[in-house]
């Protein structure tokens, strides 16, 4: 499963196994109270959850995207 982070001053690609939006919203949420600077929280997800980063590419298509400007999850229509 491939994740993208968009935040306002970044933009990053995750995978990890696959969940649900469910398990993902908890998995966010969990990460996001132990960041403290969201600056870092892609690395802080993956620590956390056992995710891998990848080289960000605009043309990979994520199957989940976490908006952390609004805590928003959503799939992206292609």
């Amino acid at each position: 499963m491939i994740i993208e982070i968009d935040g306002y001053s970044h933009s990053a690609l995750i995978t990890g196994k696959k969940c649900t939006k469910k398990q993902l919203r908890e998995k966010y949420f969990h990460a996001k109270k132990h960041s403290g600077d969201l600056n870092n929280f892609p690395d802080l997800f993956c620590r956390m959850h056992h995710f891998d980063r990848i080289s960000y590419d605009s043309e990979i298509e994520a199957d989940f995207v976490i908006d952390m400007d609004t805590d928003r999850i959503y799939q992206p229509s292609y």
